[in-house]
């Protein structure tokens, strides 16, 4: 087997081992922000304006790890073209 097939094998278990990471991790993040939107519906002691806070980091913590998402699988995909 040469050095560059055994690249791509390892390239493919790599992406595949942070896909289900990433999966998880986004099933998680989601289970939070449900639970942060009941907690937050059921505050009548937060104001406003910390709600609005609270759900913008939220977004924030989201839109990173679509980022994150994004810049790995142009990652995967310049080794996957390099090696190809």
């Amino acid at each position: 087997m040469d050095q560059k097939e055994i690249m791509r094998q390892m390239l493919k278990f790599n992406k595949a081992a942070f896909d289900n990471t990433f999966t998880a991790m986004v099933m998680l993040q989601e289970q939070m922000d449900r639970m942060v939107k009941m907690f937050l519906d059921q505050a009548t002691w937060v104001p406003k304006e910390g709600k609005q806070a609270i759900n913008e980091w939220v977004k924030t913590y989201k839109k990173g790890g679509d980022d994150l998402k994004k810049a790995m699988d142009e990652g995967f995909k310049k080794l996957e073209e390099y090696l190809a």
